[in-house]
């Protein structure tokens, strides 16, 4: 619960510096709002405690971005970022018995990621840029689906655990941090963005009081997305 705390505290520092800096460390003023659209991929697992084996679970995300650039500080760009994604997450588990099971579970979440955004490069005009986003994440579960082998034989896994084959999550609303950096490049037609991100929960789908089963049930995912943007104030 401390390292949650400690991750929260500075992920508000960092942010609350980028979206409200001191006027004394404004050095150039800009009003760039840009909008757009989104796609990728999740490789998603789940922290659960007790330990599921897992392997990588691939999954898609869509959405629409919305930035603004508010100032150039010293050769930083900065502003703030924000996204409406329809987001699959989960798990895929690894099976290493002769019964040629497969299990896996989608979780599909309509995600809000508000991120502080900055960038170094080219200030004007065509050219690149480095970006990093980081920043808080909510979302909301709104789907989830199991997908499973036909002859299916949950009673006996390698590690004990089964409890989770038929249990929908408890709590919709998840929240966590979610950071990554990428190349902007900035063309007459708008501005085409490759990233790579890494989403970690700090909060669990099933109930985990001391009654519960599972301790702990966080969503982990490594995510890889192209965004297209165009200006509508420059």
């Amino acid at each position: 619960m401390k390292q949650k705390l400690y991750i929260v505290f500075l992920l508000i520092a960092v942010w609350g510096l980028n979206v409200f800096p001191l006027r004394a460390q404004l050095q150039d003023q800009r009003h760039n709002f840009a909008v757009g659209v989104n796609g990728g991929v999740n490789i998603s697992s789940v922290s659960f405690d007790p330990k599921i084996k897992q392997s990588n679970a691939i999954f898609p995300e869509i959405g629409v971005t919305a930035r603004f650039v508010s100032e150039k500080y010293f050769k930083m760009i900065c502003g703030i970022q924000a996204e409406l994604n329809f987001s699959q997450r989960g798990w895929k588990e690894k099976i290493e018995d002769e019964s040629g099971d497969n299990y896996q579970r989608a979780m599909s979440y309509l995600e809000l990621p508000l991120l502080a955004h900055l960038a170094f490069g080219k200030d004007k005009g065509n050219g690149v840029r480095f970006v990093l986003n980081l920043g808080p994440q909510v979302s909301f579960l709104i789907a989830e689906k199991e997908k499973m082998s036909a002859s299916w034989h949950p009673e006996q896994r390698p590690n004990g655990v089964n409890v989770q084959y038929g249990k929908m999550a408890d709590r919709k609303f998840d929240y966590g941090i979610v950071g990554g950096g990428g190349l902007e490049v900035r063309t007459g037609i708008g501005h085409f963005i490759v990233e790579a991100r890494y989403y970690f929960g700090l909060s669990d789908f099933y109930n985990s009081t001391k009654k519960d089963y599972f301790s702990r049930s966080a969503h982990s995912c490594i995510g890889a997305k192209l965004t297209y943007l165009f200006d509508l104030k420059k």
